[in-house]
């Protein structure tokens, strides 16, 4: 059944992208200037999880490598890496300057200076930049002359709320580049590349293709992942095809490992919240944030308290109904819908 099962993974990226062509042109023209010797300006990449910001930043760096002999790149995860050592840490990684470096003795400044003497060019790529505890590092980061910063968010004022006057003068007109969800006909599209790369011909049908994009309700890796599980149960029952039925018996558990990886992501606070919620099924921002005044120990405003309930909404994690003072927040089940 399966025959390549890197195909399979949200993480791989394909030779050619689907229904993203106006927005990797866009990047694309953005970074053009580092064809030329020169520094891009900054690109920003924001729309809805799964809508393929991840996999269009990266799939843009791999043919702008094909024109630019020595060009460094690296991929850094805001939201496992937060701190400012941890990024700039991954970012030394990168250029092969991390060594000898401690998080307790070596210079704050050092870290930069590593990357300012690195004089050929860089792109980086800031996945979840919103979730960079300090945000002045991207300014630092600006100011470095042949390092270009990708930023990747779901939403603008996630990033561009929180900067100061100095970082906004200079992004505000950074290119905007918008993902939209994809449509259930994108999707299939998508995932057709996937049944020609990674599994046996004639293993799936479009209609069952269309289900699956059904379940996923515009998010690619919810797609990605739900055919996954089903090729690999299919696979393990001796099918020579995935069924309907294998599709509905795996929607639970595809989902229920989105949550599980996104979790792991979250930060102490963002835990905390999402703890509190998932404990009372349902409660109101008042006694949500009392009750996580109780539970860390240097409770942030109610102002940061909305920003990670945000971010826990756009990743699926939680829903809010009513507005105002009946405004309420829920766990989302794993329980399939379509």
């Amino acid at each position: 059944m399966i025959t390549d099962a890197r195909v399979l993974q949200p993480e791989f990226v394909p030779n050619d992208v689907k229904h993203r062509s106006a927005e990797v042109s866009h990047l694309s023209d953005t970074l053009r200037p580092i064809i030329d010797g020169k520094r891009a300006e900054t690109p920003f990449l924001y729309g809805p999880s799964g809508a393929g910001k991840t996999c269009i930043a990266r799939y843009t760096i791999d043919r702008l490598r094909e024109n630019v002999v020595a060009l460094d790149h690296q991929y850094v995860n805001c939201w496992e890496d937060h701190t400012r050592f941890q990024t700039l840490h991954r970012l030394l990684e990168g250029i092969d300057r991390a060594y000898d470096i401690h998080r307790q003795s070596t210079p704050r400044d050092e870290l930069l200076t590593r990357l300012r003497d690195h004089d050929e060019p860089y792109v980086v790529i800031l996945d979840e930049a919103d979730q960079l505890e300090d945000k002045s590092l991207l300014y630092d980061l600006y100011r470095i002359p042949n390092l270009t910063m990708i930023l990747i968010a779901n939403r603008q004022e996630d990033v561009f709320s929180d900067l100061d006057s100095r970082l906004n003068s200079r992004l505000e007109a950074c290119a905007r580049i918008r993902f939209g969800q994809y449509s259930i006909n994108q999707l299939v599209t998508i995932l057709e590349d996937r049944v020609q790369w990674g599994v046996n011909p004639d293993a799936i049908s479009t209609e069952q293709l269309e289900l699956i994009a059904d379940y996923a309700a515009g998010d690619a890796r919810a797609a990605i992942g739900i055919f996954r599980h089903a090729a690999k149960v299919a696979q393990r029952d001796g099918y020579n095809q995935i069924t309907a039925s294998v599709i509905d018996s795996v929607v639970s558990d595809a989902k229920s490992e989105i949550r599980q990886k996104t979790t792991e992501k979250l930060t102490d606070h963002q835990q905390a919240l999402y703890d509190i919620i998932t404990d009372t099924d349902e409660i109101n921002p008042g006694d949500l944030y009392d009750e996580y005044c109780t539970v860390v120990d240097d409770p942030k405003t109610k102002r940061t308290m909305r920003n990670h309930l945000s971010k826990l909404e756009e990743y699926n994690l939680i829903t809010a109904s009513g507005a105002n003072r009946g405004r309420t927040y829920q766990p989302i089940s794993d329980t399939p819908t379509r």
